[in-house]
């Protein structure tokens, strides 16, 4: 406990100095949430486009998909204020020789390569998220709010899967120097965990539910708030959020092995 709270005093730190930072270039607030407005709304009108030609796409209605967006605006929200900017920026730091100092400081590399800058622009991006979600639930009939609990189990689930997954590829810069082969297939199994795993073939979605979890991110928590509770489900989400964090820590360690330092 004492050492949970030692990390979360560093991050809240990092996250101030990453604010006072981020306001020096206040600019950079709107571009970046008018450069997500586009984003979002390529999404909403390409379903919107290909429900006024079906009433279904997999298993879900056009209602059903707003609100999966939602959470998707949501969850991607989250992960780019905390996550993104580090592991984006990650073989940079494995080049330029700045992960020698941050393996010199006394904390976990691992966090302080995963939390060492916070996107606070980002924050205006989630708001706007968060708007969506809510409209796409009002307007979702007969919504149960109560099912909203689920959300504060599974939306941290879904970062998990989400953040080992991307931190895993970004780690492989620390073995082969210059991976960014590598990490375009992150980008590709973004896109994967970005769409509602009920379109993809059976034997697909189960793949992206245990080897490849990025369905995870997004399509588990809409369908514990679209659909008859699954707790088999709900349950391996939260066990597999466990066995990733912990597999993110010894890949972070094997890979450490194989790092040399750039000033050697």
């Amino acid at each position: 406990m004492a050492q949970l709270k030692k990390y979360l005093k560093l991050y809240l730190a990092l996250f101030r100095t990453s604010f006072i930072a981020d306001l020096e270039y206040r600019v950079n607030f709107l571009t970046r949430i008018v450069t997500d407005i586009f984003w979002y709304m390529a999404q909403i009108l390409t379903y919107e486009v290909l429900f006024h030609h079906t009433e279904k796409i997999g298993d879900w209605n056009l209602a059903q998909m707003r609100v999966f967006l939602g959470i998707v605006f949501v969850v991607d929200g989250i992960y780019m204020i905390i996550f993104s900017e580090n592991l984006d920026s990650f073989s940079e730091k494995v080049r330029k020789g700045d992960l020698d100092l941050l393996l010199a400081k006394p904390v976990n590399s691992q966090f302080m390569l995963s939390l060492q800058k916070a996107s606070t622009a980002m924050i205006g991006n989630l708001l706007l998220a968060s708007g969506w979600f809510i409209y796409s639930l009002v307007h979702y009939p007969d919504f149960q709010w109560i099912r909203l609990l689920w959300l504060l189990v599974l939306i941290p689930c879904g970062l998990a899967a989400l953040y080992t997954v991307r931190f895993m590829i970004a780690s492989t810069a620390v073995i082969f120097a210059r991976s960014e082969n590598l990490q375009f297939i992150w980008f590709q199994l973004y896109r994967l965990g970005m769409r509602p795993d009920s379109i993809y073939v059976p034997w697909f979605k189960w793949i992206l539910l245990t080897a490849l979890p990025v369905g995870v991110i997004a399509s588990v928590p809409s369908r514990a708030l679209l659909e008859a509770p699954d707790y088999l489900l709900f349950g391996w989400a939260i066990l597999l959020s466990v066995i990733l964090i912990y597999s993110s820590n010894k890949f972070w360690k094997y890979a450490l092995k194989f790092y040399s330092s750039a000033s050697s």
